[in-house]
């Protein structure tokens, strides 16, 4: 069957290989038919040969984690054959840590997880993958087009259910979110924040292209101006930029026991200037929480899911800017400043 595969650490070594095997019993009893992978930053990093890591005792990993499939068989009857179907990324570490241990691989404490096409597994973008139950993901069928999109999605449902669990240290009704970055995240962030019933903002650098008109069907504002010249104070900040002129602008921004959620990952060997002391002035005297979320447990992606269950779905196809055939796979792994969400489909 046909993969598409790189040799971790090595930069230019994507191949799309047709005889690579059928996936092992050992991944899991449910087999899946691929319908489409979603391609984000950190498949280009991958591809780039910043990091990733092949499973054990071979040379090439099978990329892919934004996963969208169709139950091919299910012996456990835990799904049916033509439902669709996306595959948890993490795997919690076989020590276990006592995160683990209670399956929030999300929060593991000792770096031993494995993840599906990052980290010591295959992942899902070959034409048959295998997947076990409990890290299989019903989908709604009207989901079929836009499916991928659960995998980022989970991302931002653990970052709003960690926002709301710290907001419940106090009494806490907020009125107001900003979200710095308008990549995918950003957009889904702001989605699950219109569905929270929010004033939502959105902050980019972008002037054209789709991105606008998109905050915008969403009920929500659009800014290009710096974060410091925004005429409010937000309850919550979803920063998904990583950039640090704008993390900090944000942290500062924030209004009185604000929520900051970073989410943006900042590349390092950047040094800036900026006033630490009075950044700790306005973080203690206001009560403010900053902290970082990544990935996501079950629990997140079965919010996920519901939320883009909810959402609209021509919406929801609009974040797909790109959708190529497996044959044209450099071009999909080959970033283009326009794109929100390049997409691999594997039924073209």
């Amino acid at each position: 069957m046909r993969a598409v595969t790189v040799t971790p650490g090595m930069p230019d070594s994507l191949r799309l290989v047709d005889d690579w095997p059928e996936p092992a019993p050992e991944e899991g009893a449910i087999l899946v038919e691929a319908l489409a992978i979603g391609i984000c930053g950190t498949d280009l990093e991958i591809v780039a040969g910043e990091y990733g890591e092949a499973p054990p005792g071979q040379e090439r990993l099978v990329l892919g984690h934004e996963a969208l499939g169709r139950v091919l068989e299910d012996p456990t009857g835990t799904l049916h054959p033509g439902d669709l179907v996306a595959g948890v990324v993490r795997r919690p570490d076989p020590v276990p840590c006592p995160n683990c241990a209670v399956d929030e691989w999300d929060m593991c404490r000792n770096g031993q997880y494995t993840e599906h096409g990052i980290k010591g597994l295959p992942g899902y973008a070959r034409d048959r993958w295998r997947i076990q139950p409990k890290f299989a993901v019903g989908l709604d069928p009207a989901l079929a087009p836009v499916g991928m999109l659960l995998e980022p999605t989970s991302v931002v449902a653990k970052a709003w259910d960690h926002i709301e669990r710290i907001g419940a240290r106090a009494e806490w009704k907020p009125q107001t979110a900003l979200v710095t970055g308008a990549g995918p995240i950003g957009l889904l962030a702001a989605l699950l924040a219109t569905q929270r019933g929010l004033a939502v903002h959105v902050l980019d650098r972008n002037t054209t292209g789709p991105k606008p008109d998109l905050v915008r069907a969403l009920g929500a504002t659009y800014h290009t101006v710096p974060v410091a010249e925004l005429d409010f104070e937000p309850d919550v900040v979803v920063e998904c930029t990583g950039a640090p002129p704008v993390l900090l602008d944000a942290m500062r921004k924030a209004g009185p026991i604000g929520i900051v959620c970073l989410t943006g990952v900042s590349s390092g060997g950047r040094s800036i200037d900026f006033d630490a002391g009075a950044l700790n002035r306005d973080l203690v005297l206001e009560n403010n929480v900053v902290f970082g979320s990544v990935n996501a447990n079950r629990r997140h992606w079965d919010m996920a899911a519901e939320a883009l269950a909810r959402a609209d779905r021509s919406w929801l196809e609009s974040l797909i800017t790109r959708r190529l055939p497996v044959s044209a796979y450099a071009e999909a792994y080959t970033h283009t400043g326009g794109d929100i969400k390049t997409v691999l489909d594997f039924t073209i």
